[in-house]
């Protein structure tokens, strides 16, 4: 099993309802002035049921959409018809798949991932998620703070943490804001988000 994936199966339907009825713009609204004009290559890493990959792809961008929890995947994949997207089952933190194909993208999308992964994992995933960013590119991630579901393996992980995490592998914080949940039921229990956006250092797209 892909670590982080613990009762995302169990949940699935549950959990493509509430995917499926909160809009990219209430979801990413602080981040939407970072992505760039379409047409873009994207990767979104942990793509769950497809609605932000659907999203990508309406405007035109090319999306690799890397879902590890086969009933999300197959979900996504009756939800979402589109040939703009490609599903790939893969996960963090060696995305082994997708290292395998050496592609880099514009945009690289990891939202309400990261706090899956335990420490020695995230230090394991970062260089893979960095080196698939390419020239110009930006990666957007998301980090849950707040209470979860006891079928789920969480970890809390700190904004301040993974900026220097990212650091370390020539990434520079451009967003760090903290945020309500766009789901009603994650703010009433008290659920708040961080908006983290990364480019590379100068000088290291050469």
């Amino acid at each position: 099993m892909v670590p982080g994936t613990d009762g995302y199966a169990v949940d699935a339907q549950e959990l493509i309802k509430r995917y499926e009825s909160v809009s990219f713009g209430d979801k990413h609204g602080t981040v939407l002035h970072l992505i760039p004009a379409a047409p873009t290559s994207v990767l979104d890493i942990g793509a769950g049921s497809g609605s932000d990959a659907a999203w990508f792809a309406e405007r035109g961008d090319r999306v690799v959409a890397v879902e590890p929890t086969h009933e999300l995947r197959v979900a996504g994949m009756a939800l979402h018809p589109s040939a703009m997207i490609e599903w790939v089952d893969d996960g963090l933190p060696d995305l082994a798949a997708i290292m395998k194909s050496r592609r880099a993208f514009d945009v690289v999308m990891v939202t309400a991932v990261w706090m899956h992964l335990a420490p020695r994992e995230r230090t394991l995933a970062m260089p893979n998620v960095a080196s698939l960013i390419g020239p110009g590119g930006v990666l957007i991630m998301s980090l849950r703070h707040g209470p979860s579901s006891p079928r789920r393996r969480t970890f809390e992980v700190s904004a301040e943490e993974t900026i220097e995490l990212a650091r370390v592998h020539g990434l520079r914080a451009i967003l760090n804001v903290r945020a309500e949940s766009a789901q009603q039921a994650n703010r009433q229990a008290g659920v708040t988000w961080s908006r983290l956006a990364f480019r590379r250092t100068p000088g290291l797209d050469d």
